[in-house]
């Protein structure tokens, strides 16, 4: 095949010496993504961009990157997506859950674009999704949430209600449990993925019940603000290391890496190879990295959570291993028995210990 595209190269370089006419440069890919917040929120987007940009620079000439900002879910992101179609983008990453329908409509639309789309799990000819186990990390919060915490009061900052934050708030109350079977969960939903001031208003409401350690499934640095000002309260990164707030409030955190990914799918379309998958990797894989955990960690729970951490990368060990009951007592998993993938995917209960309704 290489051969083949040389020597067409070749040839066509040929003719055009002797037609005097000029040779053009291969243009570059042109990839794009789609951003549902600002490209400097501290989190979600910030990382997803800066694993953008260094895709971007893995391939120097061979890429021109396009992307937009701050782009709600639902019809708009339809608009983006076409203008970028328009703009000549033979590749589109969204990177948000509200993007799936609109990302498969448009891909309908433009069959010779390709479309990736993180988080959902659509998929077509010329659309893949790709997400993160980000419940493996949520395990090494719960074990150093429950070790941490004085009040055995944790609360959860909830953004969307979909299956992946269901699973990282069963996986982070889990394993608090395990450690300390005296802790509570306080969740509260703010139903955004990005909003500042409601994250700083959820943290604040947690900390006035008595939480002293908060765990965030939204974009912003905003909690770890609030954490701060009120003192003696821990937080955990989200999406990025967020280590200006460390070593207090900030003890450890969830960073996304989705670079390799960028480069690996942007490469098959370079060589003519993409298609469609569905991914989802974890520590083991490095997609989901964990943040240096703070000294103010005592040193034998550091230890306790970085064993945890090897042994899911190792494969020796699955958060969502029975004995687990649903919250209503019946069993769900039995001793032993590990969560399938299809039933995490969709998971839509509570386990067993924590309190409230999911809200619809």
């Amino acid at each position: 095949m290489k051969r083949r595209t040389l020597l067409a190269t070749g040839t066509t370089a040929a003719m055009a010496a002797v037609l005097g006419a000029p040779l053009r440069a291969q243009e570059p890919l042109k990839v794009g993504f789609v951003y549902v917040g600002p490209i400097n929120d501290g989190g979600w987007t910030q990382h997803h961009h800066h694993s953008a940009k260094e895709m971007e620079e893995h391939f120097g000439g061979a890429v021109e990157l396009l992307y937009q900002e701050s782009v709600p879910e639902g019809p708009d992101a339809e608009r983006v997506m076409t203008q970028m179609v328009r703009q000549g983008c033979k590749l589109i990453f969204t990177t948000s859950f509200g993007y799936m329908d609109p990302t498969i409509n448009v891909a309908a639309r433009f069959p010779d674009v390709k479309f990736e789309h993180a988080t959902g799990y659509k998929t077509a000819e010329n659309v893949s999704a790709y997400s993160a186990r980000f419940y493996e990390g949520r395990a090494i919060q719960g074990t150093l949430a429950g070790r941490m915490t004085k009040s055995n009061k944790v609360g959860y900052i909830g953004s969307v209600p979909i299956p992946e934050v269901v699973r990282g708030i069963n996986s982070a109350f889990i394993h608090a449990r395990k450690v300390n079977p005296d802790v509570e969960f306080k969740i509260v939903w703010i139903f955004e993925w990005l909003n500042p001031a409601k994250e700083a208003d959820a943290a604040k409401v947690l900390i006035e019940q008595g939480c002293d350690v908060i765990l965030q499934h939204t974009d912003s640095t905003a909690p770890h603000a609030a954490a701060k000002e009120a003192g003696n309260v821990y937080t955990f990164g989200q999406a990025a290391d967020m280590a200006e707030f460390g070593p207090m409030p900030r003890i450890s955190s969830i960073i996304d890496n989705w670079a390799p990914y960028y480069i690996e799918r942007t490469q098959a379309v370079l060589d003519g190879t993409w298609t469609s998958v569905n991914t989802w990797d974890g520590i083991g894989a490095g997609m989901v990295g964990i943040g240096e955990i703070s000294s103010a960690v005592p040193e034998e729970y550091k230890a306790e959570a970085e064993a945890m951490r090897d042994a899911i990368a190792a494969g020796e060990y699955h958060p969502f291993t029975g004995p687990i009951n649903k919250q209503d007592g019946s069993p769900w998993l039995a001793e032993g028995e590990v969560a399938d993938d299809g039933t995490l995917a969709g998971l839509s209960f509570y386990v067993e210990g924590i309190e409230g309704d999911i809200p619809s």
